[in-house]
């Protein structure tokens, strides 16, 4: 299996630390957690993690087995 290259690996880790801080700035400025923050948090968790999901990890695997 072919590994990510240094630049792959440091986008998506670029892109994992601006989702947590975004996060982190509405955990911050919401006067209370609800359920509307929770389900915020995790749609946008699902929106930006499982495009690289798929076109990082997943079509690798598939790539490699063609």
């Amino acid at each position: 299996m072919k590994a990510m290259s240094a630049a792959t690996r440091f986008r998506i880790i670029c892109i994992i630390l601006l989702w947590l801080v975004l996060c982190w700035i509405l955990i911050v400025q919401s006067p209370q957690i609800t359920l509307r923050t929770i389900f915020v948090i995790v749609a946008s968790g699902i929106v930006v993690f499982v495009p690289l999901y798929k076109k990082h990890l997943k079509d690798g695997k598939d790539r490699q087995s063609k």
